[in-house]
C-alpha cells in the first residue's frame, strides 16, 4: 500500500533511525527509502573515530595498574596512620616540653604534605578511572547517535551490540571498547566475521567464563584437574546463532564447549600484550568433536572457527536473526512474510548484513503505517536530544538511562535488554519525569509548537497538536510532545 512521502519520511526517521532533527522530514521526503539505503553506503558507516579511546586490552592493563596503585596508596595510608598512632603514644609518655616540639615538627610535615595536589571535592572531582573509561565510551556513542543524519546504521550497531551483549557489571569498563572492536567493524559485513570477532573477544570470553575453560583431557586439564565451562557454548547456540528451538542437544553444548577450550586472553599484568586474545593449545580438549551432526577434526583454534562458520550459515541462524531484526524495527509480532524475506536474503547473501538491511528497507511490510512498537528508553532518549538540539552529557545521560531501567552496557543477562513492550510500558512515568527535567533545561530557547512539525510532521494527531498548543508554558508543552504516543512509538 502506497503512503504519502512526507508521512513515509517521518515514519522512516522514527522506525529505522533515532527520530528527526529539525528539517529532516522535508530533507528525505523525496525518497525516504533511498535516504536510508544511502546511509548504508556512507564511507565509515557505523565506525567511531576517537583517538582518545583505548582498546580493550589497553583499558584492561590501565585498570590493573589503577587498582594496584590504589591498593598501594591504601597500604601507605594505613602505615602512616599506624606510625601516627605510635607517635602520639610516644608523645603522651614523653617528659614535659618534648611533646610540643614533636607536635610542631608534625605540623610542618603536614603543611608540606598539604601542598601536594589532591582530588577536588564535589563536581570538580575527576572521575575514577573505571567510570572515566565508561563515560568516555558512552560520550562517543551518544554523539554518534545524536549527530547522525538518520541513524539507521547506528541503530543496527545498537541492535547487534544487544544481540551479542556483555555487561560492564562483569567486564568492568570494556563493554564500550568491545562494541567498537567486535561489532562496529562488521555491522555491514558478513555475519560470520562478526560472530567470530565476538566469540573470540576477551570481553565475551570473560563475561561467559570461557577464559577459564580447560579441556579435562588436555595437558593442563590432566595436570591441574581443571575442566570445561559450558556457558559460552550454550549462549552461542541459544542466543547468538541457531536459537533455542533449533533442536540442538546438551551433548552439542558440551562438545562445542570442548571445541572452545583454550580460547582465552593474556593476563592484564603482562606488559604491552596483556588483555589480548590468545589460544592456549595445552588447554584445548584433544580429539574430534561432533556438533549438530557435523564432525570437526582437532585442528586447534581452527576447529572453533570451523564450528562458528557452520553455525553462521545454518538456516536456523538465518531465521533467528531475521525474526529478531523484524521484532526490533517493526513490531513485537512482525508479519511472518517479513521474517521470511529477511531469512531468504540472509541465506542467499551468505550472511551479508548490508544485504539483509537492504531487504528490511525494501520490504513493504516494514512500512506499515500502524506504529505499535514502543521505543526502547535509549531510542526515545536520543530522539528527544536530537529534536531539541541537545548534545547529551554522558554522566547525565547514563543516570537517566539507569532510572529508565536500561542502563548503558549493563543488560540484565546474556540475552540483552528485552524487546517487547511489556518490559518497558511500566517505565513511562519515569520517562515523563526525565522529559520534564530535560524540558526545564532547554524549553525556553525552543518553540514546542513548531517542534511538533519538526519531530512528528504528518504523524502528529490533532489531539497532540492541541495539547502542545494549549500547554501552560514551554516546559509543559515540550514535555507533552516528548511523551506523545506518536513520539514514543516507531
Amino acid at each position: 500500500m502506497a503512503i504519502d512521502r512526507k508521512f513515509a519520511a517521518a515514519l522512516a526517521l522514527h522506525r529505522f533511525g533515532f527520530g528527526p532533527v529539525p528539517g529532516a522530514i522535508a530533507a528525505i521526503a523525496g525518497d525516504p527509502r533511498a535516504a536510508l539505503l544511502a546511509e548504508l553506503e556512507r564511507p565509515g558507516a557505523g565506525q567511531i573515530m576517537a583517538a582518545n579511546l583505548p582498546d580493550s586490552a589497553q583499558a584492561a592493563r590501565e585498570l590493573l595498574d589503577y587498582r594496584a596503585e590504589r591498593l598501594a596508596r591504601r597500604k601507605l595510608a594505613e602505615q602512616a596512620k599506624q606510625q601516627q598512632e605510635k607517635q602520639q603514644q610516644a608523645e603522651q609518655q614523653a617528659p614535659a616540653g618534648e611533646g610540643h616540639a614533636a607536635a610542631a615538627t608534625n605540623a610542618a610535615a603536614g603543611m608540606q604534605a598539604g601542598a601536594q595536589p589532591t582530588a577536588a571535592n564535589g563536581q570538580n572531582r575527576p572521575a575514577e578511572l573505571p567510570l572515566a573509561l565508561v563515560q568516555n565510551e558512552a560520550q562517543a556513542r551518544i554523539e554518534a547517535a545524536v549527530s547522525s543524519q538518520i541513524g539507521f546504521v547506528e541503530r543496527l550497531v545498537w541492535f547487534w551490540s544487544n544481540h551479542f551483549s556483555v555487561s560492564n557489571d562483569r567486564v568492568v569498563a570494556v563493554a564500550g571498547s568491545y562494541e567498537r572492536e567486535a561489532i562496529r567493524p562488521h555491522v555491514l559485513g558478513r555475519f560470520v566475521d562478526m560472530l567470530t570477532a565476538v566469540e573470540s573477544h576477551p570481553a565475551m570470553l570473560y563475561y561467559l567464563d570461557n577464559a577459564f575453560s580447560v579441556g579435562p583431557n588436555s595437558v593442563t586439564g590432566i595436570n591441574q584437574k581443571r575442566g570445561i565451562n559450558e556457558n559460552l557454548a550454550r549462549e552461542a547456540l541459544e542466543l547468538h546463532t541457531v536459537g533455542v528451538r533449533s533442536g540442538y542437544s546438551q551433548a552439542d553444548v558440551t562438545r562445542f564447549a570442548n571445541v572452545l577450550t583454550g580460547w582465552t586472553f593474556i593476563g592484564a599484568g603482562v606488559p604491552n600484550h596483556g588483555g589480548e586474545f590468545i589460544f592456549i593449545k595445552l588447554w584445548h580438549e584433544p580429539g574430534e568433536q561432533v556438533v549438530l551432526g557435523r564432525r570437526y577434526p582437532d585442528t586447534g583454534f581452527e576447529q572453533g572457527r570451523a564450528v562458528l562458520a557452520d553455525l553462521a550459515a545454518h538456516p536456523a541462524t538465518a531465521q533467528h536473526i531475521a525474526r529478531k531484526l523484524a521484532v526490533h524495527f517493526v513490531a513485537d509480532e512482525p508479519p511472518q512474510s517479513l521474517v521470511d524475506k529477511l531469512t531468504e536474503r540472509f541465506i542467499v547473501s551468505d550472511g551479508d548484513l548490508k544485504e539483509v538491511a537492504k531487504a528490511l528497507i525494501g520490504a513493504d511490510e516494514s512500512w506499515t503505517p500502524r506504529r505499535t512498537k514502543l521505543k526502547h528508553p535509549f531510542d526515545w532518549h536520543i530522539s528527544a536530544l536530537r529534536l531539541a538540539g541537545g548534545r547529551g552529557i554522558a554522566a547525565r545521560f547514563m543516570g537517566a538511562q539507569a532510572l529508565l531501567g536500561e542502563p548503558m552496557w549493563r543488560p540484565p543477562g546474556p540475552n540483552g535488554f528485552p524487546e517487547h513492550e511489556a518490559a518497558w510500558i511500566d517505565g513511562l512515568p519515569q520517562r515523563a519525569e526525565i522529559a520534564n527535567r530535560f524540558a526545564g533545561r532547554v524549553a525556553e530557547r525552543l518553540d514546542p509548537v513548531a517542534l511538533v512539525d519538526d519531530g512528528l510532521g504528518p504523524l502528529a494527531s490533532a489531539e497532540t497538536r492541541e495539547a502542545v498548543g494549549r500547554a501552560g508554558n514551554r516546559t509543559q508543552a515540550l514535555t507533552l510532545l516528548l511523551m506523545a504516543p506518536e513520539f514514543l512509538r516507531r
